[in-house]
């Protein structure tokens, strides 16, 4: 059973010695190296493959990405992804296309060492575009272990011409 103990520590280590080695930990020591690295790990020109190892250290081991959109019914649906589920489903097009998600206002709440983040977005094709073909907000919960930044969960939605980004949420001034 101390073999076992020892082994696992050992691995452990090995596991952290390695996520310092490429500098991952300065990505979630805060909250807003956190969010920066979020909208930054998935933006970038087409051509251009994301950190998907940086991207999948952000979430908790049992985090879920959960878009809300419509089915051919008309009903507002939720589909729940992992980390990986998300980079399966939106990786290639990612890719291929280009994306920038750019934040535009984030509201705060925390409580203890849980926090909650609306965090309104434009999305962009190329870094250059002065026209966002889409916005949305981003419901961020995250969770800070004592040591870093955890994402717990993103719940996002699309603005459309029924449900406009509330001025709330928007940019002040």
């Amino acid at each position: 059973m101390k073999k076992l103990m020892l082994q696992l520590c050992l691995f452990s280590i090995g596991l952290y010695a390695q996520e310092e080695t490429k500098g991952y930990s300065k990505h979630v020591a805060s909250l807003d190296s956190t969010i920066e690295t979020l909208y930054a790990v998935i933006s970038g020109d087409a051509g251009v493959e994301r950190d998907w190892e940086l991207f999948k250290y952000l979430f908790h081991k049992e985090a879920k990405l959960i878009p809300i959109g419509k089915t051919q019914e008309g009903k507002h649906s939720a589909r729940y992804m992992t980390p990986d589920d998300y980079i399966n489903s939106s990786g290639k097009w990612l890719f291929e296309n280009g994306f920038y998600e750019v934040e535009l206002n984030r509201e705060v709440d925390t409580f203890g060492n849980i926090t909650q983040v609306f965090s309104t977005y434009e999305s962009f094709r190329k870094k250059d575009d002065k026209e966002p073909f889409m916005r949305g907000i981003n419901s961020i919960q995250l969770m800070n272990d004592g040591e870093r930044w955890w994402i717990i969960n993103i719940f996002w939605m699309q603005e459309s011409e029924a449900h406009p980004i509330p001025e709330v949420y928007l940019p002040k001034g």
